[in-house]
């Protein structure tokens, strides 16, 4: 029985026995206090849950009317049991107006923590003599594309293939850094392009490139980077917005939730409860039921979209990937350039919800913008300013102009301080740019260096603070227990696993026009396949045994072909992947399994219909066994196919190389395949190739199960059978039981296509852009 109703129909049985007594006095109490009456007994019905139940059931506004009143009452739900339009309807109707209702429900949230005296966890990030280095390869010799410089870079490339290293160069991309990220305040960084402030984001949330060489100190409440799993504790936002283009937005932020979990929230839920019950507080209800819906129905019901799809635009993408990121247990967050593409009006917006996480839930977040407007940069508490690789500034917003007034530095009268902090960036390292700004006219101007600048910030006040603050360790016994996460997944592996499965069913559906296409294309090259091999002309001899041959072999290519759309599926999903696991939402083998298992039924599926329509049509031996035993290999190869280039389209990335790379692989196949060049005709030094094929294996199980049945049996002049003398001439001749070795060899081929899936997907680095984008900006010698 529904926990939800039990209760409702126990509370209005109370309800109506309690009114009962009180009859002869009705008219002196209000309906509206009947209603409050019946409120307090379905809270005090929840309260005496067991507190799993407590925490999932709450009270939501119905639709009443009778004859005496019209109005809204409660009734009791499971929050996790709310249809799709019950939560939307719910969180459309709290916010009505975005930023003001937004403001309003977060602030609710805190008191009502608060009231029972609990405190949020909190974040504070520090950083110190912070160093990253980056090793670049040294190119010499003009650009032009002569004869001598394409020479020079010939023998280059040589001298790299046979083992020599070229000339390198240590690039130091962040040099002694420290500063403190505090939580409660919104920390906005600025800098010029190339400055490090991507490799500072990264070098935080430990998303930087493995490749490059990190010193210094950095912890979060005290606790080193290995004594906790910072990828969970923060997270990083970059200015790239990858996501499923299938999948819409409200799918997209569900599957976040599941895999990443709810991290403290349900923890915090339960002690916030447990508290109120025994302090007898009864919590607004719409705002009950908003704690424990929170981040399950924020979003709407399209499309992610892509350059093919149209989706979203750009700002709801935005808003999209750093919900995604919000979901989970991250308290700290570093977003890297989130206003690219988008107009001021909806970064404002964006950045005005920032700050009211940041104030409201305590939340430590550090923003790289490229050019904010006046009205956003007032948005923010503190202000990072860098530029070559070292801090100019760190410090509150209001103590900027006072920094720069020291150096001798003014912003002109009429323009604001946001402007002047624009061409700040650039002033600090231009001699011509700072002349222009040189406050003091009585004195000569001389050129301000980078170092110089960061000495004066040293010497400033707001420098002198920082320094002081950074030499007291951070006190751990105040850190909050749920502040850190010490578990690399949030959730158990079984969880993950079906977290995955059902996203990947999702896909599959949302693309079933794409496996309904190739069922039915396949299904018209078979009736074109029968046409060309009809029974009523193939005889059982030695003549017409090639074109059965000839038919098998088609059969499998054809199924073999079938998997190649699994290049342009995998390849376009693998981004979305490699951020989704460095980011640790599941593992590899939860996303690789899932991929294997739902493309079963599909390949079933193929299998079937060209064995249904082809083998009694075409006249194979009629035995129901040997229909079923084609049908098994055909399923087995299709299977094999799918996973080959699934793990070609893993080790190319790129589509169009990883289309070349599959072509490439099938012509190899073919050629080994013991049809077009039979096995006895290849020289010795190459027969390993037939052995390695799965093809072979597939022809070998095709012909034995053909061939060796009763039909063929009939003996020539030579004393041999019709069917050994076809499988001689083509090198096939094997025992019959070479057919369940061609079955093994091929589930063989299948497990370790997967397997070498799931290895590549777990050990390649994901982040070999941002490699390229290194050597791209900073190897400039």
């Amino acid at each position: 029985m529904d926990l939800a109703a039990e209760i409702g129909r126990s509370v209005k049985t109370s309800f109506h026995q309690h009114a009962s007594s009180f009859r002869s006095t009705s008219d002196v109490r209000s309906m509206k206090e009947n209603d409050d009456d019946e409120v307090e007994l379905q809270w005090a019905a929840i309260e005496r849950l067991p507190t799993f139940e407590r925490i999932r059931t709450s009270l939501m506004d119905c639709n009443k009317e009778d004859d005496d009143h019209e109005g809204k009452s409660k009734r009791v739900v499971d929050v996790t049991k709310l249809e799709a339009l019950e939560r939307h309807v719910f969180i459309d109707n709290l916010l009505k107006e975005i930023e003001g209702d937004n403001q309003r429900l977060l602030q609710k949230l805190k008191e009502r923590i608060e009231r029972v005296g609990l405190q949020l966890p909190t974040v504070e990030v520090r950083y110190q003599n912070l160093f990253v280095e980056a090793e670049c390869e040294v190119v010499q010799g003009k650009p032009l594309p002569t004869l001598w410089n394409t020479l020079k870079s010939s023998l280059s490339v040589m001298t790299q293939i046979i083992g020599c290293k070229s000339e390198a160069y240590n690039l130091k991309i962040l040099k002694d850094v420290s500063g403190i990220i505090k939580p409660s305040r919104m920390t906005l960084l600025l800098g010029p392009p190339g400055c490090g402030k991507t490799t500072l984001l990264q070098a935080l949330a430990r998303k930087h490139n493995q490749s490059l060489k990190v010193q210094g100190e950095i912890n979060y409440n005290g606790y080193k980077l290995n004594e906790f799993v910072p990828q969970k504790t923060s997270a990083y936002i970059s200015q790239y917005d990858l996501h499923i283009s299938e999948m819409t937005v409200r799918e997209a932020l569900d599957f976040s939730s599941r895999c990443q979990g709810i991290g403290s929230r349900a923890d915090i839920m339960k002690e916030v409860a447990r508290r109120e019950k025994q302090a007898g507080i009864v919590p607004e209800p719409d705002i009950d039921t908003y704690m424990k819906i929170l981040g399950l129905d924020i979003c709407a019901d399209t499309i992610a979209g892509d350059a093919m799809q149209r989706g979203i635009s750009g700002g709801q993408k935005k808003r999209l990937t750093t919900g995604e990121m919000m979901i989970g247990p991250a308290r700290a967050f570093f977003m890297d350039e989130i206003s690219t593409g988008l107009d001021s009006s909806t970064t404002y917006q964006i950045v005005t919800c920032l700050q009211q996480l940041t104030h409201v839930t305590e939340s430590t977040i550090l923003v790289s913008l490229l050019q904010p407007t006046p009205e956003t940069f007032h948005l923010f508490d503190d202000i990072i300013l860098m530029a070559e690789g070292k801090v100019v500034y760190h410090g509150p917003r209001d103590n900027v102009v006072e920094f720069f007034q020291k150096c001798g530095f003014c912003s002109p009268p009429r323009k604001g301080i946001s402007d002047f902090l624009q061409e700040a960036r650039v002033l600090v390292v231009s001699q011509k740019d700072q002349a222009k700004y040189w406050y003091h006219k009585d004195q000569p101007y001389s050129y301000v260096s980078i170092d110089k600048f960061v000495n004066m910030f040293k010497d400033f006040h707001v420098g002198k603070k920082l320094e002081e603050e950074l030499c007291k360790p951070f006190d751990q016994s105040v850190c909050h227990k749920h502040a850190l996460s010490f578990n690399i997944y949030s959730l158990r592996k079984w969880e993950l696993f079906k977290a995955c499965l059902s996203r990947e069913w999702l896909l599959m559906k949302r693309n079933s026009f794409i496996h309904v296409f190739k069922s039915a294309q396949l299904v018209v090259i078979a009736l074109v396949t029968m046409t060309m091999f009809l029974r009523t002309w193939m005889k059982v001899d030695e003549i017409h045994a090639k074109y059965y041959m000839g038919s098998l072999f088609y059969a499998l290519l054809r199924l073999l072909c079938n998997g190649t759309a699994e290049i342009s599926m995998t390849a376009s999903r693998l981004a979305v992947f490699y951020k989704q696991r460095d980011i640790y939402f599941y593992p590899a083998w939860a996303y690789s399994i899932p991929a294997a298992i739902l493309k079963i039924p599909f390949s079933l599926l193929d299998a079937f219909l060209w064995t249904a329509l082809t083998y009694y049509v075409i006249g194979y031996s009629p035995e129901p066994e040997r229909f079923f035993r084609q049908f098994v290999l055909l399923f087995l190869v299709h299977q094999v196919a799918i996973s080959l280039f699934r793990l070609i389209a893993s080790l190319v990335r790129n589509p169009s190389v990883a289309g070349s790379v599959s072509l490439l692989s099938l012509i190899v196949m073919f050629l080994f395949g013991g049809f077009i060049i039979p096995k006895s005709s290849l020289p010795p030094w190459l027969e390993w190739g037939f052995w390695v094929s799965p093809l072979a294996f597939a022809e070998i199980g095709a012909s034995i199960n053909e061939f060796h049945a009763p039909r063929w049996q009939k003996v020539l002049s030579s004393n041999v059978t019709i069917g050994q003398q076809a499988l001689i001439n083509r090198g096939l001749n094997f025992s019959e039981y070479f057919y369940w070795i061609s079955i093994g060899a091929l589930f063989g081929f299948w497990m370790v296509f997967n397997l070498g899936f799931t290895c590549v997907l777990s050990y390649s680095k994901g982040d070999s852009l941002h490699l390229c984008t290194y050597k791209k900006e900073y190897a400039k010698i």
